[in-house]
Parts: C-alpha cells; sequence; structure tokens
C-alpha cells in the first residue's frame, strides 16, 4: 500500500530541481502503512490512538494474556495470542517462581530488565509488592555489578547518554527524548559509582534503579521520569580498552569545558521541561558533587542523594538509636572514617539535628571527628587538604595517621563509616568502642557489601553483641549464643522517593537541608520497639511505601506552612491528595468506556421545504 503524493508537489519539486524535495518525495511514495509505529507518550492515551499489536509491543499497554475476549477483539489482537485468560495476580505468581529459578542476582536483575521492557504495571507491580526480596536487586548491591557489567548486558534504551561532543547541543539531545511531561531527573557522569569509581557510561544502571524505585515507592508516574548520564569520558584504563565499552573513549573532559557542558544541560532541562523539573545529581566525584550542589541549589529545583539523601537516612538511625541509648544526640561524640561527600553529607546534618537540640552551630561541629585519607582532620597537619567543607571539621589537635589510635584518643560513641575502605572497622578498632560505650553505635555505611567497614558479624562479635549497627548494604540474620539479631540496612530509598514526591506535589523550587531533617524524623517515627528489640534502627523494607507516603504529606504541611509551595489551592486533605496524583501499576480496562444519553424529549419538527436559491 502506498501513501498518494499531490501532483502539485511532484511537479514543483521537478521544476524547482532541488534534489532534496524529490528525494522526501520518492521516500513518502514508498512508505508501507503496515510498517508504521505509534509512539505513545504521557499516561493517558487515547483509545483512537493505538490499534493491532503495537498494544502488546508498548509495554506501557501490554497486558499480556490479561486482556480479555472482548479487548482482544475490538483491539485487533485475537489470534496473536494463546486462547487462556490470565489474571494479573496469576501473571505475578508466574513471575515470582521464574526469577526464584535463578541462582545469580545478575540473572535476576536481566530477568527484571526484560519484564519492564515488555510490560511496564506488571514491574512496577511485581517490584512494589516484592520490596525485601527484589530491591537488592534493582538497586544496591546488584546494580553495582550491572553497571561493571552493562556493556554486556547493554539490550535497548532506557534513558539518554548526552555527551561532552554534544556541548552546544544539549537541548537538541534532550528533545529527542518522547516524554513531553518529564518531571524528575536522576543524572550521573559515573565518575563515582558506589564504591566502584569510575565506570563511565555504564553508570547508567544507577539512575534507571533510582527512578524505578521512585516509582514502586513513591508511585511518581514513570513516564514522568528520565534517567541520564552526562558522558564526559573515563579515566578508567580498563573501561577505555575494554571492547565492550559503550561510551566516549576518551579520558575525561574537565575545567572549564565540563562546568559549561554541565552549566549548558541545566539550563536545558528547564528548558525543556520546566523550572519545577526535579534533578537529582547521583555519583558524581567528590569535587564536583559539593560544587553543583552549592552552585545549583539556589537556582534549580535540585539535590544530591549521595550528600544529602544518605545524610537523612543516617541521621534517622542516629536519632532511633537514642530510644536504646537514652542520650540525647547531643550528648554524643562522633568520628567519621572518611570525608568525602557522604560522611560530609552526614555530618552537615547532624549539625543541624544538634542544632534543634539547642547546641550552637560551633559546639554542634566541635561533636564532630572527621579522618580522610591523611589521617585526623587536624588543622596543622603537613598534608593540609582541608579545602571545601572539611575545614569546618578540622581540630586544633596533633596529627594522628593510625586510625585505631585515633578511635583510643577521641573514645566517640558513635563511629560512622562511610570510606569504601573494607575492613577499615578491625576487630582492635570495635573492641576499643565497645571498652568505652554500653551501647557503641557502628555505622558501616560503605556499599556494595565488599566496600563494607565491617561485616555485622565482625561489628556484634566483637561488641558482646552491644552494638547498635547499621550498614549501607543488606546482611543478613546474625546468631550469637542464643541471641539473634536482624541489623538494618540504611538505605537512602526510605529518603528520596518520598522528598522528590512532596517536592513535586508541593511545587517546591528550592529544596532545603530542613526537608531532609523533616524526612529523617518521619523515618525514625515509623521503628518499632519490636524493630529495636531485634536489632534494627529502621523499619522494615516493606514498610517503605507508606514511609515516602508520610514523608511527602510532612513536606506538604511544610511547604505550605513556610510559603514556598508553588501550587494552589492547599489541599484540603494532604493524603488524599498524595494518592490522586500516584501512578496505578493495577490493570485497567484497555477499552474506552461507554455510558448512555438519557431518550431526548419528543419535539414535533416541521416539514423539510427546499431551499431556493436566487439566480
Amino acid at each position: 500500500m502506498f501513501t498518494l503524493v499531490p501532483r502539485s508537489l511532484i511537479s514543483r519539486s521537478a521544476i524547482a530541481g532541488q534534489k532534496g524535495v524529490l528525494t522526501e518525495t520518492l521516500r513518502v511514495l514508498k512508505i508501507d502503512d503496515t510498517q508504521k509505529r505509534t509512539n505513545v507518550t504521557g499516561d493517558v492515551i487515547s483509545p483512537s490512538q493505538v490499534m493491532g499489536i503495537d498494544h502488546l509491543r508498548d509495554p506501557r499497554l501490554n497486558k499480556g494474556l490479561a486482556f480479555t475476549l472482548e479487548e482482544r477483539q475490538a483491539l485487533g489482537i485475537h489470534g496473536l495470542q494463546p486462547a487462556r485468560f490470565k489474571s494479573q495476580e496469576e501473571q505475578l505468581e508466574l513471575c515470582r517462581i521464574s526469577i526464584e529459578r535463578y541462582q545469580e542476582d545478575l540473572n535476576k536483575y536481566l530477568y527484571l530488565t526484560e519484564l519492564h521492557d515488555r510490560n511496564e504495571k506488571l514491574f512496577f507491580r511485581l517490584l512494589s509488592e516484592n520490596i525485601e526480596s527484589l530491591m537488592p536487586i534493582v538497586y544496591t548491591p546488584t546494580v553495582g555489578l550491572a553497571c561493571q557489567k552493562f556493556g554486556l548486558i547493554y539490550r535497548r534504551p532506557r534513558g539518554l547518554f548526552i555527551t561532552i561532543n554534544d556541548i552546544g547541543h544539549v537541548f537538541e539531545v534532550l528533545k529527542n527524548w518522547p516524554e513531553p511531561n518529564v518531571r524528575a531527573i536522576v543524572v550521573t557522569d559515573g565518575e563515582r559509582i558506589l564504591g566502584l569509581g569510575d565506570l563511565g557510561a555504564c553508570g547508567m544502571g544507577i539512575p534507571v534503579g533510582k527512578l524505578a524505585l521512585y516509582t514502586a515507592l513513591a508511585g511518581i508516574k514513570p513516564n514522568e521520569c528520565l534517567p541520564i548520564v552526562l558522558d564526559v569520558g573515563t579515566n578508567n584504563q580498563n573501561l577505555l580498552e575494554d571492547p565492550l565499552y559503550v561510551g566516549l573513549r576518551q579520558k575525561r573532559s574537565t575545567g572549564k569545558l565540563y562546568d559549561d557542558f554541565v552549566d549548558e544541560f541545566m539550563q536545558g532541562v528547564v528548558k525543556r521541561y520546566g523550572q519545577n523539573t526535579l534533578i537529582q545529581f547521583e555519583d558524581f566525584g567528590n569535587h564536583n558533587a559539593f560544587r553543583f550542589l552549592d552552585r545549583y541549589r539556589e537556582q534549580y529545583c535540585t539535590f544530591n542523594d549521595d550528600i544529602q539523601g544518605t545524610a537523612s537516612v543516617a541521621v534517622s538511625g542516629l536519632m532511633a538509636s537514642t530510644r536504646l541509648t537514652g542520650k540525647k544526640l547531643a550528648d554524643n561524640k562522633f568520628l567519621f572514617l572518611g570525608a568525602g561527600e557522604a560522611a560530609i553529607g552526614i555530618a552537615d546534618l547532624t549539625v543541624k539535628a544538634l542544632e534543634n537540640e539547642g547546641l550552637s552551630l560551633q559546639e554542634a561541629r566541635d561533636k564532630i571527628w572527621m579522618v580522610d585519607i591523611d589521617g585526623l582532620l587536624a588543622l596543622e597537619r603537613p598534608e593540609g587538604g582541608l579545602d571545601g567543607h572539611k575545614k569546618f571539621y578540622a581540630k586544633a589537635h596533633q596529627p594522628i595517621k593510625d586510625f585505631a589510635a585515633i578511635v583510643e584518643e577521641i573514645k566517640p560513641s558513635v563511629l560512622i563509616g562511610a570510606s569504601a575502605a573494607a575492613g577499615a572497622f578491625t576487630p582492635t578498632v570495635l573492641k576499643a568502642m565497645a571498652s568505652f560505650n554500653e551501647r557503641p553505635i557502628v555505622f558501616a555505611l560503605s556499599n556494595p557489601t565488599s566496600k563494607a567497614e565491617c561485616t555485622a558479624e565482625q561489628a556484634y562479635a566483637n561488641t558482646d553483641g552491644r552494638v547498635i549497627f547499621s550498614s549501607g548494604s543488606p546482611f543478613g540474620k546474625i546468631v550469637l549464643g542464643d541471641r539473634t539479631f536482624y541489623p538494618g540496612q540504611g538505605n537512602n530509598a526510605y529518603i528520596f522517593p518520598g522528598v522528590a514526591l512532596g517536592v513535586l506535589l508541593a511545587g517546591i523550587h528550592h529544596i532545603n537541608e530542613q526537608i531532609f531533617l523533616l524526612a529523617s524524623e518521619t523515618v525514625a517515627k515509623f521503628v518499632t520497639d519490636e524493630d529495636l528489640a531485634k536489632g534494627s534502627i529502621y523499619p522494615p523494607l516493606s514498610a517503605i511505601k507508606e514511609c515516602s507516603m508520610s514523608i511527602a504529606c510532612e513536606i506538604l504541611e511544610y511547604a505550605y506552612k513556610e510559603r514556598i509551595a508553588s501550587v494552589y489551592p492547599k489541599p484540603k486533605d494532604m493524603r488524599k491528595y498524595v494518592e490522586s496524583h500516584q501512578y496505578n501499576h493495577n490493570y485497567e480496562p484497555s477499552l474506552p468506556q461507554t455510558w448512555p444519553w438519557p431518550n431526548p424529549p419528543y419535539i414535533k419538527t416541521r416539514p423539510m421545504e427546499p431551499t431556493k436559491l436566487k439566480a
């Protein structure tokens, strides 16, 4: 079947002799209508938009064998599927059985990716109803392995790759994304993926995983989410030489060119999607993360999850721990191993929490000691390196490099690891913490698991089971004599989905630290006495969806009270307002609704008379 082209078009092109127009004419003549594909965008699909097999090919429309007989016949897909009809619940059970058959976590990740590619609603319902078992697959720790193998497992587009070679044309690349109503973006440049280092373009797994949790845990609609990698090259020589590497095969761009590129990206997002688009920075290098947060936080709707999300979930754990120690936060002395973006973020938010308890800014900072690769942050140490936010925590103390000696010297009650230095919390360090604390608090937050400062088993074994422990990656139950502990995971997923949901629904332009402190307090309130008794200072992962809902409602109340909301009028019922804007992962009818009209009243019409035309 061919599309007819008006004679006038052909004759004009022939007369003008314009090769481009004639070529386009011939291209149009060759279009076969059966090859056309419908591009579905948004979350409201007109019934006239899509027919036939496109309902099975589009992951947003596909229901697999859940299409009814009437739907199959009306949509033109009858006969394209076997005769069996399955409910979504039956499909979910089959998915659970299928994923359990895989022994390797990476294979489970690939199965979920394929499910996401073919049936969006089924994927998100499976994930949201099986958070405890599947979040470690789509998020840490398995997502780290997926990033390392990204070149091998890459199948189809899942987001945008904007390269440094596109500078001057970033907006044009953003226009290529088919969705017109993006509201949330997670962006990385791949320089510091988890604790794995520079993975360049292979870091795309992180934005994809984060945004999957936006939808599964907070109900943010998937068509409103966009994962992005800013590909500026990589300094990972192994990747540069890897024939499977999918990114720019060049060293990282830096300096003014890099900064101009990120500036253009931020401006392009606002131009394409509007000022209220939420931009979450993820896994940028330490030297850029704080710079960009300070640079953009008052200009754009943005936050850095490694700094602020990690800080919020850690402070939430500290708040919950006060119920076990009987102390206020201000009664503690804090020692950090690591002084990068995660550690500084936790320290800064801890200072805010201490100020809320009545301490001055300097008194709060004096409670916090930090150690980096060169040892204790001491004002007179010969290595220096006290630039940026580090300078706020440097102490007038003799320089010390040995970490165990620092612990003995400082005698902290809270030990927080955010260093990616595996095993740094040695038995000596842990026993020292137990010697001068009845309930030592130890957070080994580095991930993936292979980078943790200590394991849960080591923490409990070397403190006689008295430790209050949290980790960045999940650990299973720990049996110590006749006691069993179920340590909690300080997972950012408790925080960022709910924060994003509240910010988007309130229309907040700039995200301040009080919002993250609100999130910390909300999560801490979800921790029950039963959770604490079994060794967890976090609620079960299955409670994250309710946490996200509560965080969003708290942020909305705060935003309207502080007059930083831009959505009016103020909702009368915050929870109902939030629920009305969340994604529905249950199947809905694929046919348009029908409704009757009332019978019209009888009105007698006059006879029809021919109209006479004047000459």
